[in-house]
């Protein structure tokens, strides 16, 4: 598995913790940045960066993280193809994978400790889509609507 990571300066320290803590698993990582927490960066590149590498197949999943994930995440939902989830709990983040099928967690770093966004994580990961009935039409309407 290959994930594609980025954050803007208020995410970066729990960027860097996620990371760490996939390397550990022996998942690849793909850093699109940010490169520091001081100096002040717009979380729109790194959201568009990430979405890009799950739209060419480079990565299977995505991460973005910006002060609260709400602003990286509808940057990250601008882009076809794009569900990215904002999850503050274990059960959002599985829900996000079975109803949705989401290929990006957004998560907050100024709002999930890093404990908390590790379980968060673990939970998106395992999760599997649940590709019959209502939910597989749910994600082909969303994925109708028009973005770039």
């Amino acid at each position: 598995m290959k994930i594609a990571i980025g954050s803007d300066h208020a995410g970066y320290q729990l960027k860097q913790h996620v990371i760490d803590y996939l390397e550990k698993q022996q998942i690849e990582c793909v850093d699109f940045g940010a490169r520091d927490s001081v100096t002040p960066d717009s979380y729109v590149p790194f959201a568009a960066a990430v979405a890009h590498a799950i739209q060419s197949r480079d990565c299977e999943f995505g991460i973005v993280i910006c002060g609260t994930g709400i602003g990286i995440s509808i940057a990250a939902n601008k882009h076809k193809g794009i569900r990215a989830a904002l999850c503050t709990n274990e059960y959002m983040a599985r829900m996000a994978r079975e109803h949705n099928n989401a290929n990006v967690l957004a998560l907050g770093g100024r709002v999930v400790g890093p404990a908390l966004a590790l379980s968060i994580l673990d939970a998106f990961l395992a999760a599997d889509f649940d590709d019959g009935g209502r939910h597989r039409g749910r994600v082909n309407e969303i994925d109708a609507i028009g973005c770039e």
